[in-house]
């Protein structure tokens, strides 16, 4: 067997009969398979142990070798190899068969490439191979030509003209004779010679032929091995018999499809022998054709065959094809061994590293190891009597367990597994129960809760797996979002409540203006009632620690509350001290007006104070970034376990809840409803009058009820106390928010019908009055359609998270540095006037092109090609500036991947992107996780007459698919001015006339859409004249490349940022630059190259190249978008595209092609068993040698001496 980890590709091509032979082990002549009686294979059938091998280890058919000493004998008996049985799935048979026959994937698929081959039409072909029509194979001297089809009258009559001076026959035999004939090199350049001329459909047809006779050229293969001599049998333990409690046997469908096979070919061979009439011979040749293409692909022609049920058969093409198939069920998804699933529960009292894992679970998951322990430690005698003491669970057993689950990481994952913080490492803790329990910040980022989610639980078993859980997929290193680089760990619920609660200032609470030198004293005062959380205190600011107040700060007293001191606690010492949720008190200093004097009276300079707000979530998440940002994983991921603890103590102690009577009755309500009802009643008047039309009348009526829900919404807003429970839940965002409260309190407003149009009877009522039979059945449209598009819309996000993978598996952070002389210029995302992404988010963790420089001072603010950090961009807008050129993705020279510089920084990590990052990966499951949350509506109306534009999930599907967008715009190709707009009265379009310097174009604007020019207005080359989404493809032709990719970027951004989702420009320019790598070639020059051809940038640059050191003509390409379907199954991976989708239409390809896999990406390796070239994977980490350490630290390695030179910190050049 071949070494998996000792190759560097994989190639594909067609099998000659010859070499099907020197696979098989022997001939299959028999169709039976195994004795009923014996249960043991019949010789020469589908399972025989003649030709696979024995069914059990080192055991002949007959026993009369036994044992594993004759290891490799045959049996003079039974003619069976005494060897392991597994060979049962290596080893391969044959059937030789009684006449050729046609493969169904190169005869029959799209295009025919047989056809192709011979220039014949599909349908002719058929015709042939199906015995319904004689082929001149040799015209010989009469007029019939090469290739023409007879029918059987027709052959009759030429036959008793002519007799045998012309060859025709019929069945695949005829078209292996003619693929016999095919002279590869005088075709090809005929073709040539044709393509100088032709044109049109002529032209395509020549190129299509030229294509796949080249491929046939080049990689060896002959044409006429599309028909088959010789058919392969898989191995029996691929296509298995088991038998069934009560004697009967369940068979894989293939044994049904070979015996069909082996049955029509001995007919066949009996019939040839007796010399049976042709008519009857031809007919069983044709079953033998059928029952060969059923097996290699049932139903591709014709009816399929049926088993019992009706139920069509699973051929070899099934078996690779699809979710259920070989590539994606067993090759890309594998079952592991030390696993185990329970129901989560909250771990509150666990810190941020560590899982509970029930002690059943962990005893069965780390087996192996508390094996190997209690016989190290003499505690059992050998391995049998340690697994007994296992099994009858001995208290020595859980003391060992207990040792054995320290420091071994485990990973937790919850499905779907949408990104990769859905499996993280945890340090085990052992529970009582059989419940995993798992820490209350780590829900987001696995999006759980408590309601009865299931959790898997898998064991690292190796020393570098156990390294890599715990260096990089420790819960506590994953607090920023890969998607956007905001913490990931933010407190929810209880945790914000509470220390909101702890954070509010009541005025005149107990104790207000005291006077403290400690915060032992404020405790104490506290814990014995003197003082409340909320009452506003002074204390002596060089009491609080080491913070950093400044001097003057020092010697006056600090105003705050006693819960604002408990907060403080909780922070780094040399954290400012935080009194109110501000940007300024977070990044710099507690501002100076909360210091006074000593001597001054402090409760009178406390009353003149206005209450500062207590501190909301997002407060809370910005503090973390802070925090991270300063001091780096182990002190943030500390504090959010002491934040989560004060969260939880405090929201318990506020006594916080919900009742009846926090849901308060509005006495304006029956007036403001009064008011719409009148006024409703006047549109409706002037309806029936004719002044206006039913459509109006119904966007008034809808939007005097919107108005209406508005005026309640203010009013309620205006006497909701803001220390009602419920406003503390909605207004801190612990739970809740403003439109709950309203349909809660005030009135629930208009619900949509069933086709998506609001209904004008609104719902005045609300839960707190109650819903009458009729409001309650109007509003359960609204919740079922809520139900269905979630279920929808979690498999349309699901599939597209697919599709991006694909697309991004190999692109990998390959070098340090390109050297790209280009950049890309970036400015902030706007829409009308609204931004939508700063210039000042954009930059963050770019590097910089070229240095900028400050417009006034001249100062540099960034040198070139270093990163921006935070505080560059915040001076960088400061400074005025509004566009920078930044290294980017697009521009990036990298082949297979990107350099670290045009990536920039790591969003999960906060620093440099490492070599080795699978970027693509990061970038797609970052753009598809919150694909969930997109909305299904697809449209949204600009407008009565206006057109309606794409939205949320369909528009994200719109843009990677490079799709025609729905309400398109008119895009102007020249640059210059608008001259003239004029209205056709026949249609009422408007003509939109652009005079250029060179030349002058009008464009027919319907009257439906609306334009967004005027005349004097001037524009340029791809600008929309109407509103709408602009066609890539079409900009794409009247741009370039640059403008293309900014345009997609922009309107991806859009989409997420409108529904309030962040995600970093880096993951949306990886998957742009991916649909935006190919060319098409439209004149080879004097290469090789065919026109037509989809080819890499690369592949492209680089044969242009070599023909331009030669002093010849290069060729010519135009860039090609494609959508992210059609680029994964370009790339130059055939075993990725294959696990992709169309597999056959893949495989068929590549065999023909006999294309070389060089196993770049991820999938390829993972499908072949290799370790994936990203990460630790990667060549250059691999050559290192680990040395474990002498004290048991658990897998973390030093790296041997003399192992590698370094050439400098980043490139290590490694030598074995």
């Amino acid at each position: 067997m071949i070494d998996v980890n000792n190759f560097d590709s994989m190639q594909i091509s067609l099998a000659s009969p010859d070499k099907i032979r020197e696979w098989s082990y022997g001939e299959v002549t028999k169709p039976e398979t195994i004795n009923y009686r014996t249960l043991k294979p019949e010789k020469e059938g589908l399972f025989c142990e003649r030709i696979f091998g024995p069914t059990k280890d080192w055991e002949c058919s007959c026993g009369k070798y036994k044992r594993i000493r004759y290891k490799g004998v045959k049996c003079d008996r039974c003619g069976v190899e005494v060897t392991r049985a597994k060979v049962r799935r290596e080893r391969l048979g044959h059937i030789e068969l009684a006449a050729p026959v046609s493969h169904v994937w190169y005869f029959k698929g799209i295009p025919s490439r047989m056809g192709l081959v011979l220039d014949m039409s599909p349908r002719s072909l058929e015709e042939v191979i199906y015995f319904a029509s004689y082929v001149v194979i040799d015209g010989g001297t009469t007029p019939l030509e090469n290739k023409q089809l007879l029918s059987e009258r027709e052959y009759r009559e030429y036959k008793l003209k002519y007799g045998n001076q012309f060859t025709a026959m019929m069945g695949a035999e005829a078209i292996q004779k003619l693929l016999e004939r095919v002279d590869l090199e005088k075709e090809v350049t005929e073709l040539k010679e044709e393509l100088k001329t032709a044109q049109g459909q002529r032209r395509t047809r020549a190129i299509r032929r030229l294509d796949i006779l080249d491929a046939f050229r080049h990689s060896g293969n002959r044409p006429s091995w599309m028909v088959m001599n010789t058919l392969p049998v898989i191995p029996p333990d691929l296509r298995p018999m088991v038998q069934l409690e009560g004697g009967r046997f369940a068979t894989s469908d293939l044994n049904d499809l070979y015996r069909r096979v082996i049955n029509r070919n001995n007919r066949l061979k009996r019939l040839i022998e007796i010399n049976a009439p042709t008519i009857i011979v031809q007919n069983e040749k044709r079953m033998l054709q059928e029952a060969v293409d059923a097996l290699i692909d049932n139903g591709r022609r014709g009816r399929p065959v049926v088993g019992p049920g009706n139920r069509p058969l699973k051929s070899l093409s099934h078996m690779l094809k699809g979710k259920q198939g070989r590539l994606r069920q067993n090759l890309l998804g594998k079952r592991v061994d030390y696993s185990g699933r329970s129901v989560i529960v909250v771990g509150p009292n666990l810190k941020m590293y560590q899982c509970g894992l029930p002690k059943e679970m962990a005893i069965e998951l780390f087996k192996p190891f508390v094996m190997k322990e209690l016989v190290e430690r003499e505690l059992a005698g050998n391995i049998k009597n340690a697994k007994r003491k296992i099994e009858r669970q001995d208290d020595d057993v859980w003391k060992v367990l207990a040792e054995v689950i320290r420091e071994h990481p485990v990973l937790l994952n919850r499905a779907p597994t949408l990104h990769r913080l859905g499996i993280q490492a945890f340090e085990p803790t052992l529970v009582e129960g059989r419940a995993i329990r798992l820490h209350p910040l780590v829900c987001e980022a696995y999006n759980a809760d408590f309601d009865g989610d299931q959790m898997a639980v898998h064991v690292p078993l190796g020393q570098e797996a156990q390294a890599e859980a715990r260096l990089l997929m420790l819960a506590a290193q994953n607090i920023l979002n890969p998607k956007d680089g905001k913490p990931v760990v933010t407190p929810s619920q209880d945790m914000v409540l509470g220390n909101y609660y702890l954070t509010m200032e009541d005025a005149g609470r107990v104790g207000e203006g005291m006077m403290f030198s400690s915060v032992d004293e404020v405790r104490t005062a506290y814990q014995n009632g003197f003082v409340h959380l909320h009452t506003r205190i002074a204390v002596d600011p060089t009491a609080l620690g080491d913070k950093p107040f400044t001097d003057s700060q020092k010697e006056r007293l600090l105003v705050t509350t006693v819960g604002k001191i408990f907060f403080n606690e909780i922070m780094p010492v040399e954290f400012p001290y935080l009194n109110e949720p501000t940007q300024y008190n977070l990044e710099v200093a507690t501002p100076d007006k909360f210091f006074v004097d000593r001597g001054v009276n402090v409760s009178d300079f406390i009353q003149e104070q206005p209450l500062v707000a207590p501190f909301k979530k997002k407060n809370l998440g910005n503090i973390i970034a802070e925090v991270f940002k300063r001091f780096h994983i182990t002190q943030t991921s500390e504090m959010l376990d002491r934040m989560k603890n004060l969260g939880y103590s405090y929201s318990t102690r506020s006594g916080i809840t919900v009742g009846i009577a926090d849901i308060t009755n509005l006495a304006v309500k029956k007036d403001i409803l009064d008011a719409a009802h009148k006024k409703v009643d006047n549109i409706t008047k002037q309806f029936r009058r004719g002044l206006i039309t039913d459509e109006e009348r119904y966007q008034n009526v809808i939007s005097t009820w919107n108005e209406a829900k508005d005026n309640i919404q203010v009013a309620l807003m205006e006497s909701l106390d803001d220390r009602n429970p419920i406003f503390m839940m909605s207004d801190s965002g612990a739970r809740g928010n403003i439109s709950n409260f309203t349909q809660l309190a005030g009135m629930r407003g208009l619900m949509a019908a069933p086709n998506g149009r609001i209904m004008e009877l609104p719902i005045t009522s609300n839960f707190r009055e109650g819903l009458s039979v009729l409001e309650m059945f109007i509003s359960t449209h609204g919740a079922r359609k809520g139900m269905t598009d979630t279920a929808l819309k979690t498999a349309d996000s699901g599939y597209l998270t697919r599709r991006l993978v694909d697309v991004a598996q190999d692109v990998i952070i390959r070098e340090t540095d390109c050297g790209t002389d280009r950049g890309l210029t970036i400015s902030a995302i706007k829409e009308g006037n609204e931004v939508i992404e700063s210039l000042e988010e954009r930059l963050v963790g770019r590097y910089a092109k070229r240095s900028i420089i400050h417009p006034e001072t001249n100062e540099v603010i960034v040198k070139g090609n270093t990163m921006i950090t935070e505080d560059d961009a915040r001076r960088v807008t400061e400074a005025g500036i509004e566009e920078v050129t930044i290294r980017s993705v697009f521009t990036c020279n990298t082949r297979h991947g990107v350099c670290k510089h045009c990536y920039g920084r790591n969003l999960a990590t906060g620093s440099d992107v490492e070599v080795g990052e699978a970027v693509g990966i990061i970038a797609a499951q970052s753009i598809g996780e919150p694909g969930t949350q997109l909305t299904m509506r697809t449209f949204h109306t600009g407008g009565v007459a206006g057109d309606d534009i794409t939205q949320g999930l369909p528009r994200i599907q719109e843009i990677f698919e490079a799709r025609n967008p729905k309400g398109r715009a008119i895009i102007t190709e020249v640059a210059g001015n608008i001259t003239s707009i004029e209205e056709n009265p026949s249609d009422r379009s408007k003509d939109v006339t652009v005079q250029g310097k060179t030349d002058t174009r009008t464009y027919t604007v319907p009257y439906t859409s609306r334009l967004k020019v005027s005349v004097g207005d001037s524009v340029h080359r791809g600008m929309p004249l109407t509103e709408g989404s602009i066609d890539p493809k079409e900009l794409l032709r009247v741009r370039d490349v640059l403008s293309v990719e900014t345009y997609l970027l922009r309107e991806v951004q859009k989409v997420y940022r409108m529904q309030g989702v962040e995600i970093g420009d880096k993951h949306v320019e990886v998957m742009v630059r991916q649909m935006l790598r190919k060319v098409r070639v439209m004149d080879p020059g004097a290469t090789e190259i065919l026109p037509g051809t989809l080819m890499d940038i690369a592949d492209f640059t680089e044969k242009n190249m070599a023909t331009l050191r030669m002093g010849d003509t290069p060729a010519t390409a135009r860039p090609v978008l494609l959508g992210i379907t059609k680029a994964s199954l370009e790339t130059n991976s055939f075993l990725s595209a294959a696990s992709f989708q169309e597999t056959t239409r893949v495989l068929t390809d590549a065999a023909i092609r006999g294309k070389r896999d060089e196993l770049l990406g991820l999938k390829e390796n993972v499908i072949i068993g290799k370790i994936i070239p990203a990460g630790t994977g990667m060549s250059r980490y691999r050559r290192m040698k680990p040395e474990v350490l002498s004290n048991k630290t658990n897998g973390v390695y030093s790296i041997a001496d003399g192992e590698y030179e370094a050439t400098n910190e980043d490139d290590l050049t490694i030598y074995e």
